[in-house]
């Protein structure tokens, strides 16, 4: 089946692992993603690699960002995703709106419910279970939300709220109240994604949301590429689909790899945006 969802331009992220390399390289990689068109890069947040040496280089996700915002002046920034759990809700949503002043208006604030037991064991956070962490994320929203609100400056732009996750009962129900931005993670294939989409836009009738309104988006492996663009790309465009993020790993970060789509981006948007 085919879901009809109105025109949105493709976009194009590159998400740049904080882990297993310098500074000076992944600095580079997000000036050089810039460079070569991608419309945002993301980070991600935790305190120890998820690939390769467990114990080897990594950098947090915030300061990160602050530092890429200053590195950077066209390219959207934000993580992909903070952890719910790592930080007082307040206190991240005015950490967002001073990395989006820096930034001059480019941050998407990205959230998760968390997942990596590591992080929270070695830094002293709770676990709980994956229920709670939902109810978590659920309680921090509307903090999230009001500190936003009431900050002075308040933030460049209204902050874009990104929700990653495909849980039909809780997650989605949370994307269709809260986000601006649906990451629907990694999957192999576009009909994975289907009971998905059902899913949220069942949410979003329940309150009388356009889920057009949201932004939806999904990750690809670089490997990935050449199978991605002759066999599923257009397919999930039609499901919806409009954001596409790369994932890149340190030490050489290589977002030129990227290049492909970034073309097949340029020439879907001129067919599909042309009237």
């Amino acid at each position: 089946m085919t879901l009809e969802m109105p025109l949105r331009p493709i976009r194009i992220a590159a998400q740049i692992h904080p882990q297993q390399g310098p500074w000076r390289e992944l600095r580079r990689a997000a000036v050089e993603a810039e460079a070569l068109g991608y419309d945002i890069a993301y980070n991600w947040d935790h305190f120890f690699p998820l690939y390769g040496d467990r114990d080897g280089p990594h950098f947090e996700c915030w300061t990160v960002l602050a530092a890429w915002a200053e590195a950077t002046s066209r390219i959207e920034i934000g993580p992909l995703v903070s952890c719910i759990g790592y930080r007082n809700p307040a206190l991240l949503a005015d950490m967002a709106r001073t990395v989006d002043h820096v930034s001059g208006g480019r941050v998407i604030l990205g959230l998760g419910a968390g997942w990596k037991q590591r992080d929270y064991d070695e830094y002293g956070y709770d676990f709980g279970t994956f229920p709670s962490r939902l109810r978590d994320l659920s309680a921090a929203l509307p903090v999230i939300e009001d500190r936003l609100a009431k900050l002075n400056p308040p933030p460049v732009r209204p902050m874009p709220v990104l929700i990653a996750g495909v849980g039909e009962q809780v997650t989605l129900k949370l994307v269709a109240r809260h986000a601006t931005g649906w990451h629907a993670a990694f999957p192999d294939r576009p009909e994975e994604l289907v009971p998905k989409v059902a899913a949220l836009r069942r949410h979003c009738e329940a309150i009388g949301r356009d889920p057009a309104e949201i932004e939806w988006g999904l990750g690809i492996e670089p490997d990935d590429i050449d199978r991605f663009l002759r066999e599923d790309a257009d397919r999930y465009l039609e499901l919806g689909f409009t954001q596409i993020t790369l994932g890149f790993n340190g030490p050489a970060w290589p977002v030129e790899r990227g290049r492909d789509v970034l073309a097949w981006r340029d020439e879907r948007n001129r067919d599909r945006l042309a009237g």
